[in-house]
């Protein structure tokens, strides 16, 4: 083990431009400049082959986080070698440990709200809407519109993944094997979850990102509303017009929601509101209500727990007055509400995936290619066309990197400018199949149904409304864009 240590200081020695190797001999207190030099070089193309399994994940059949977990322990460990040899170690822990601080908030806000969605569907609430949905017995149309919608409504407070998976379930109920329906259907509810996730600070990780960074305000994203609305519609407009009208089978499945459902969609929103509070009233991280929240969950399941035996007597009690079997049998089946158990189904991949890309953009911050990333495009360019371009490379690249490395920057820009970069990462991940949590996720629930290629023909249609959106934030929102 000592020995490999050895030969990883020496190899970051060996990477480093001489430039650099004379600025750290003279105990430069600020972090060194690597770029130039072979070790940033190095990094750079560890991060990259690490991004780009990442995106071969369908093929692969291999976590997202794997790559990116291993990519970020290189990057720190070759950056750590070489400070050590130059005996400055100092400079690698304290940013290490800033965005290990920066990620922990993020990941424990994360794993709060995922906790609270995993116990709204075990409540059985998601399976509730769609079987109400399924049983209106509504056309293809309909169903693409109303699907579409309530992906817009409900991913604000429900993030744009989970909305994503659950319009999808009912499109695909709904759908029985019509893979163009299922496509279009797809699609729009890829681009409607995206969209209505860029206008709330619990949409999507990128929004919840600038929330705790602090740059953008809790009821200030909502100035994003008709900007977003703009990015949904457009598209759903024209996609509308190549929606078979048509009729699927009626269903009769019925759906009871389990005790307590509706309460916890109430904790819920209490344990949002306890956080918006936290942040705007007291200034403490918004982290701080998020756990306090899923205290209040904590003893809602001690009370369910304790209540559930006089629960099923009474309910045994009615089934066998009414001699339903059926209901006897599903009683007897009954397993306490266990708030840990919702707490390790969180998308685990997820959470790591997000800490692997915090920390490899971080470590490719401290070697020096952020602020030579923000020269060449805030400097270069103006803001508007850099935000606008990073929105489209967000298609490509996770919005994640994208807006963290935003985040790092720090260029000097307007609220507007804050604002637009906020909208266009949030919505420009929906140009491609790939470029958003919601559409990878979708590629594999609809399997077959929902392709790379199927998304990818509707590309031009979509971006029509990522320009309809960003001329709609320039135009409402531009005294924002002022900057005093």
């Amino acid at each position: 083990m000592k020995n490999s240590l050895y030969v990883l200081l020496a190899l970051a020695t060996l990477l480093c431009h001489p430039a650099a190797m004379s600025a750290a001999a003279n105990h430069v207190a600020t972090p060194v400049d690597l770029t130039s030099a072979l070790l940033g070089w190095f990094c750079i193309a560890i991060f990259v082959l690490a991004y780009i399994l990442v995106m071969l994940e369908e093929k692969l059949h291999m976590r997202k986080s794997k790559p990116v977990l291993v990519a970020a322990g290189l990057i720190w460990m070759m950056i750590g070698g070489y400070y050590v040899m130059n005996d400055i170690p100092e400079l690698t822990e304290h940013a290490f440990r800033h965005n290990l601080l920066e990620f922990s908030e993020l990941m424990l806000f994360l794993l709060v709200a995922m906790t609270y969605i995993n116990a709204m569907e075990e409540r059985r609430l998601f399976d509730a809407l769609r079987v109400w949905m399924v049983r209106r017995g509504f056309n293809f149309r309909t169903l693409f519109w109303l699907s579409g919608f309530l992906a817009f409504v409900i991913s604000p407070i429900a993030d744009n993944l989970t909305t994503a998976l659950l319009m999808c379930a009912v499109v695909m109920k709904v759908g029985q094997g019509d893979k163009e329906f299922i496509n279009l259907s797809c699609i729009n509810i890829v681009v409607a979850a995206n969209a209505g996730g860029a206008f709330s600070p619990f949409g999507d990780i990128t929004t919840l990102m600038v929330w705790q960074a602090g740059i953008v305000h809790f009821a200030e994203f909502f100035s994003l509303f008709f900007p977003a609305l703009a990015n949904y519609l457009v598209p759903a407009v024209i996609m509308s017009l190549f929606v078979k009208n048509k009729k699927p089978a009626a269903s009769d499945e019925v759906v009871e929601l389990k005790r307590g459902a509706r309460r916890i969609m109430v904790l819920f929103l209490i344990t949002i509101a306890t956080a918006v509070s936290c942040h705007s009233l007291l200034h403490l991280p918004p982290v701080l209500g998020m756990m306090m929240g899923l205290g209040y969950l904590q003893f809602f399941g001690y009370f369910l727990r304790t209540t559930l035996p006089n629960s099923l007597d009474r309910k045994r009690a009615e089934a066998e007055q009414a001699g339903d079997q059926e209901r006897l049998k599903a009683l007897g089946n009954v397993v306490p509400f266990d708030v840990f158990a919702k707490v390790s189904r969180a998308e685990w991949d997820t959470l790591l995936f997000f800490y692997g890309i915090v920390m490899c953009v971080g470590g490719l911050g401290f070697l020096g290619y952020l602020s030579l990333m923000s020269e060449l495009l805030y400097g270069g360019w103006s803001a508007t066309a850099a935000n606008v371009f990073l929105g489209v490379v967000s298609a490509v690249v996770d919005n994640i990197p994208v807006m963290f490395a935003v985040l790092s920057m720090q260029p000097d820009m307007s609220h507007g400018q804050w604002l637009l970069i906020t909208l266009t990462a949030g919505v420009g991940g929906s140009l491609l199949s790939i470029g958003s949590a919601a559409g990878v996720a979708l590629m594999g629930q609809a399997r077959g149904y929902y392709t790379f290629f199927g998304h990818l023909k509707w590309t031009p249609v979509i971006a029509l409304g990522y320009a309809a959106s960003i001329l709609v934030h320039l135009w409402l929102n531009a005294e924002l864009f002022t900057v005093f």
